[in-house]
């Protein structure tokens, strides 16, 4: 999974990671409600914005943030 996003280009990371951020505020709001199947999907999917956000911030300091 790291492999693939690794190539993915800097707009493609930013793209990918708001959308998780988005998915991350939904199960934040199903947990309060208490509608959720899976309680550790909260902490994989903070693993995958941390993941991404590493991403980016090497494109950016690589120069390919354009």
């Amino acid at each position: 999974m790291a492999k693939k996003e690794k190539e993915l280009s800097y707009s493609e990371l930013v793209v990918k990671r708001n959308e998780l951020k988005k998915k991350y505020m939904d199960l934040r709001f199903q947990m309060v409600i208490g509608h959720v199947e899976n309680p550790l999907q909260k902490r994989i999917m903070r693993r995958e914005i941390a993941t991404m956000n590493t991403l980016i911030r090497q494109k950016e300091i690589a120069g390919l943030d354009k």
